[in-house]
């Protein structure tokens, strides 16, 4: 199963929280793991607020900083090209997004997607708008 986590959800996989275990029983059943390359550095802006924030320490950070590099060389990194970017002004016209959230609906439609996992309720209605089968985190 081809299954697209949006940063929301990818980043349970670096920070213990609500849904870290949900996360990590999809990314198990999954034999793909899509990411939008604008997802990337967005858990990686995450976890550097946790850390500025003191809700990880160095040490924390770093570890996790490590988990989320070695998940992207096993990963499919679906780029910005003008077939999702096309994609994601469709989106926007048909759903309340912001631009990041329709891009990654727009990245999850491009690479064919299973499953689109997400924890953003409008995100997830717009996904499914669009055609993907969706679940909460």
């Amino acid at each position: 199963m081809k299954v697209y986590l949006d940063s929301s959800s990818f980043a349970k996989r670096f920070v213990e929280e609500d849904g870290s275990a949900d996360v990590e029983t999809v990314c198990s059943q999954a034999s793909e793991l899509g990411l939008s390359v604008i997802g990337i550095p967005e858990v990686g802006s995450a976890l550097n607020r946790r850390k500025r924030e003191r809700t990880l320490t160095g040490v924390q950070y770093r570890a996790a900083k490590q988990r989320l590099l070695d998940d992207v060389r096993d990963a499919v990194i679906i780029n910005l090209t003008a077939s999702v970017i096309g994609s994601a002004i469709h989106v926007l016209e048909t759903s309340a997004l912001r631009a990041m959230d329709a891009l990654h609906v727009a990245c999850a439609l491009e690479w064919g997607a299973d499953l689109f996992v997400s924890a953003d309720d409008r995100q997830l209605k717009a996904a499914r708008k669009a055609g993907l089968k969706t679940r909460q985190i």
